[in-house]
């Protein structure tokens, strides 16, 4: 079920909640030859900003190209990102793993793809160092 466990960086930045931001933002990066391999955004309630989080191949470059074109202030934060086989009771058993450990999810998103490709699910725990390890050993099995 879980095939692979990593820790990676997320960008996290708060850009103007206004049409066509997002499709900057895409445009710049894509420009400069960066993937953006996952994404999640979600409004701050009673503001007119939004925070974009960002996986990509280069952060160091995004993180760059961001500032440059204007946008931000810019966090990141350790994440880690597993790939589950795409069927039922994969999350189940990502998530019965961390219980019996006492890790707490604090955010997760995912991305999706055909039913015979891995599904990645990116997620922030309240301690990604044992959740890495606790993954990490599953995928192994």
């Amino acid at each position: 079920m879980l095939k692979k466990a990593v820790l990676a960086k997320q960008m996290s930045i708060t850009v103007e909640n206004k049409i066509g931001v997002l499709d900057v933002m895409a445009g710049y990066l894509a420009d400069r030859g960066i993937n953006i391999e996952a994404i999640a955004g979600y409004e701050l309630p009673g503001s007119k900003h939004s925070v974009i989080m960002l996986i990509v191949d280069d952060i160091l470059r995004a993180g760059e190209a961001i500032k440059e074109r204007g946008f931000g202030p810019i966090e990141t934060h350790d994440v880690i990102v597993v790939e589950l086989d795409n069927k039922a009771g994969a999350l189940k058993t990502l998530t019965g793993l961390l219980v019996h450990k006492g890790i707490n999810i604090r955010y997760l998103y995912a991305t999706t793809s055909i039913e015979k490709c891995p599904v990645k699910l990116i997620l922030s725990t309240s301690d990604n160092e044992a959740a890495l390890i606790t993954l990490k050993k599953s995928a192994m099995k």
